[in-house]
């Protein structure tokens, strides 16, 4: 049998059911590389003897027919899990213990996975590095100077260092598909609607949605069937008959058409992404599909669009944190020098420029000039993949405009940072479900990562793509735990 941390996460499932491996033994596993993996700064929060604890009594009394019986799972630090420490890695939530859990999370324990513990992301998401994040960056396993993507950075890094069998993250403008990309894993953003929001720090309430995070297609197929759930708590849950997204998981994809949207071919792409995408459409043919090109011609307002319609609802939403109730406070003269205080010294940089903005484009004067026509220019946006969806069954683009760059080199560059996400906000404001894969590596070795879009609530058929098209990469990434004898040589 393979060692535990090489199983996939439907492999370790089976293996469980099977009684070839037992929850503690997994779950030591694990929680023991984790231990040796303290060099990437993936976690902000460990809850290692509690998962042991209840990996053994999974063992004492094993329930086989839940969906993720005894697994062990680490998850982002944005949901909000009872009695374990919540930071959304921001200084502000240093402190803050919830007494309530996320409802997406929930599911996962109702199936049977154990919380390994909270995983590090750009403060309040609001990244595309995860070096924004108050506990500092987190590195990528691929190389010790890369950053691993953001925001669900610890999550796309722990999942490729083989820290946990599977994770979840959240996505408001490419944060689950662009970090996915980066390390060469697998990374769904579901159709807006389909997981509960509820309990998960909220970053842009319009666009934030929860996903998985996997090696491969078949375990986001699963995990999805897990999270995805009608929520009465969240008003924006959607209440439509889930799909069996795994028993129902198929390579047969023949006949499907699938669009190439000429927009994406952007200024300065290198030729490593346009072969991407040659090879990417090789395979969709090879796979029986047919190849349409079509037209996005609102794509180039995406992003624009987007930085301000997002920091709009960011500083909507932040405006609870202000040191009254919990959280971070610093004591101030009066009421509103406590406030001012507490939350300059508890946001970081990137949080209160994007509060800024908000603020600014919600302003008197400025609301119709900016927010309101933004919102105008995103239902433009939509109509335009309403259209071409009836054209063609799926999208595929290049999820990244690169491979991952070094950690520093664009932390001084607002708008190059933001570039990184030109191909994934589209998505998000359309609200539609995007998927991304490994597609292959660039000329250093680094993962290069396929986008597949679909039609709303159709996840079935972007995964059955992505199915088909994972068989045909065969993508392999080898990563030799280097971090771990870094530790070693370092130590002695």
């Amino acid at each position: 049998m393979s060692n535990i941390i090489d199983l996939s996460l439907s492999e370790l499932v089976s293996n469980i059911r099977n009684k070839k491996i037992s929850s503690n033994e997994a779950t030591s596993t694990f929680v023991e590389r984790s231990k040796k993996s303290k060099h990437l700064n993936t976690y902000n929060e460990e809850t290692f003897e509690i998962a042991s604890k209840k990996a053994k009594e999974f063992d004492a009394k094993p329930d086989f027919n839940k969906k993720l019986p005894g697994i062990p799972m680490a998850v982002k630090d944005l949901f909000c899990t009872k009695n374990v420490k919540t930071t959304a890695s921001s200084k502000i939530l240093n402190n803050f213990i919830p007494t309530y859990e996320s409802t997406v999370t929930q599911n996962l324990w109702n199936e049977g996975a154990i919380l390994l513990g909270k995983l590090n992301c750009d403060e309040f998401a609001m990244g595309s590095s995860n070096e924004t994040s108050y506990f500092g960056n987190v590195i990528s396993p691929i190389d010790k100077d890369l950053v691993p993507g953001g925001s669900s950075g610890g999550s796309a890094s722990a999942l490729a260092a083989k820290l946990t069998p599977a994770t979840i993250g959240t996505d408001t403008g490419g944060s689950i598909r662009q970090p996915a990309s980066f390390t060469g894993t697998v990374g769904l953003k579901p159709t807006y609607g389909s997981c509960s929001r509820y309990g998960i720090v909220a970053f842009a309430s319009s666009l934030d949605q929860a996903g998985p995070m996997t090696r491969t297609v078949q375990d986001a197929a699963l995990l999805l069937e897990v999270m995805s759930s009608f929520d009465s708590k969240d008003s924006t849950s959607v209440d439509f008959k889930r799909p069996l997204y795994l028993k129902d998981l198929s390579k047969d994809i023949k006949g499907k058409k699938i669009g190439i949207p000429k927009e994406y071919r952007v200024d300065g792409m290198s030729q490593e992404i346009e072969k991407l995408w040659e090879d990417g459409k090789k395979y969709l043919k090879d796979c029986g599909a047919e190849i349409i090109d079509v037209s996005l011609p609102h794509t180039k307002f995406a992003l624009p669009t987007y930085y301000i319609v997002a920091p709009a609802e960011a500083s909507s939403n932040l405006a609870r944190y202000d040191g009254v109730k919990y959280g971070f406070r610093t004591e101030g003269d009066n009421l509103i020098d406590m406030y001012e205080k507490t939350r300059s010294a508890g946001f970081g940089d990137e949080v209160k420029r994007r509060i800024m903005i908000g603020t600014y484009v919600l302003s008197s004067g400025y609301y119709d000039a900016y927010y309101l026509k933004a919102q105008k220019v995103r239902r433009l946006i939509k109509n335009d993949f309403n259209n071409i969806f009836q054209k063609v069954d799926a999208i595929l683009t290049p999820s990244t405009p690169s491979s991952a760059f070094k950690i520093g080199d664009k932390s001084n560059d607002p708008v190059s940072m933001y570039l990184n996400d030109i191909f994934t906000v589209p998505v998000n404001l359309a609200g539609l479900p995007g998927i991304s894969i490994p597609g292959g590596l660039d000329d250093k070795g680094y993962p290069l990562g396929l986008q597949i879009i679909g039609r709303p609530f159709e996840e079935q058929n972007i995964l059955n793509i992505a199915h088909a098209m994972e068989e045909k990469i065969n993508f392999n990434l080898n990563i030799n735990d280097w971090w771990i004898k870094w530790v070693v040589i370092h130590f002695w």
